[in-house]
């Protein structure tokens, strides 16, 4: 399984990030612009990565809970490869984002966060077009000791059509266990961004996943 390695850059600068991928491009596979970049960068943020790092996919987690065409067109105009919406959101705005990011020949990702019936909604999500269903533990859900490995066993059983991502809070001590549920993409934050070496991070997650193909 070929599966891909995903960098959540969140609580980072952008002139930092910009470095951070200099070093580490040629071992990972998307680079996401995480919701708190968004949030202090724009779409900058976006621009700026795509126009720097040509030949590396751009996620920008918009994490669209409205307005799915109009939202999407934002991230997808400033040159992003995936965009984010809530799979909590309305169906009206799933199929808007998924017809959106096909028209642009990119993908829409589900985020699964807080989602309670995930079986029913992976089936309604993938009717709806969506490319990529991502469990997603949040950063509160992580500090109370939940980690996303249920979500993904039970993920990986419902989902037919589309790709599984996952994170919340995944390095190296702990990739092996994702990587026994067969996701196709992971995704590290803290886990190489905060790490004393995030070069030497990256480059091991890297082989510890092709270790498992």
């Amino acid at each position: 399984m070929n599966t891909k390695l995903q960098i959540a850059l969140d609580d980072i600068r952008l002139s930092d990030a910009i470095a951070l991928l200099e070093e580490i491009e040629e071992d990972i596979d998307i680079a996401e612009v995480g919701t708190p970049m968004m949030m202090e960068y724009g779409m900058e943020a976006v621009r700026e990565l795509c126009r720097r790092f040509p030949k590396l996919p751009v996620l920008c987690d918009a994490k669209i809970m409205d307005a799915g065409e109009y939202e999407a067109k934002v991230a997808l105009d400033a040159g992003a490869s995936y965009v984010t919406v809530l799979g909590v959101t309305d169906d009206l705005t799933l199929r808007e984002v998924a017809d959106t990011a096909h028209r642009y020949g990119a993908k829409a990702v589900a985020d699964m966060i807080c989602v309670t019936n995930m079986e029913q909604r992976v089936a309604q999500l993938e009717g709806f077009g969506i490319d990529v269903l991502a469990v997603h533990t949040g950063i509160d859900q992580q500090n109370a000791g939940r980690t996303a490995l249920d979500d993904l066993c039970l993920m990986r059983k419902c989902v037919s059509e589309g790709e599984v991502a996952v994170a919340g809070g995944i390095h190296l001590e702990t990739l092996d266990k994702y990587l026994m549920y067969e996701p196709d993409i992971v995704i590290a934050g803290s886990g190489i961004c905060h790490a004393k070496d995030p070069r030497e991070a990256a480059r091991a997650m890297k082989r510890r996943i092709a270790a498992r193909r």
